[in-house]
């Protein structure tokens, strides 16, 4: 049955979740900060924007942390994209697809005050009901997403 569910293996997926795990409890054990990702473009933003929604003490407070953590992020992916060969990350979306599909989740994730990294894996770890809820709203979309996306051919 794994075979049918994961044509390409697993292993690396339970690799990438035990990776995400061990780093995020990292942050947590050794600062006491949660390491979501959603808040690292809005505090970004405290830097160059004006907006009052950008100056609130939280942001303000938070955003060397998360900067450093988000250049955590691509330095990592940098380093495992020099490890593993590059078709290994072909696709065949279009741009526009990708770009698209971006923008939706950061609404999603501004939408529900976190992302999936915040929520799923800090939230939920910490027993908090609203993330719990939000993991649920994430899981329950991305399917009925997926299964209309393939009833309509828009799948790959």
């Amino acid at each position: 049955m794994l075979e049918s569910l994961f044509p390409n293996g697993s292993v690396h997926y339970l690799a990438g979740g035990v990776l995400l795990g061990v780093g995020v409890s990292l942050l947590y054990l050794t600062t006491g900060l949660v390491g979501g990702m959603s808040s690292v473009f809005s505090t970004t933003l405290s830097w160059v924007s004006k907006a009052r929604f950008f100056h609130q003490p939280p942001m303000l407070g938070s955003r060397v942390w998360r900067l450093v953590y988000a250049a955590g992020v691509l330095v990592g992916a940098a380093m495992f994209t020099a490890a593993v060969p590059s078709s290994a990350f072909a696709t065949g979306l279009p741009w526009w697809q990708l770009l698209a599909g971006g923008f939706l989740v950061g609404f999603g994730a501004r939408l529900s005050r976190g992302c999936t990294s915040g929520h799923g894996i800090c939230g939920m770890a910490s027993l908090q009901l609203p993330s719990i809820l939000a993991v649920l709203t994430f899981l329950v979309t991305g399917m009925i997403t997926a299964n209309l996306v393939v009833r309509i051919g828009a799948g790959a």
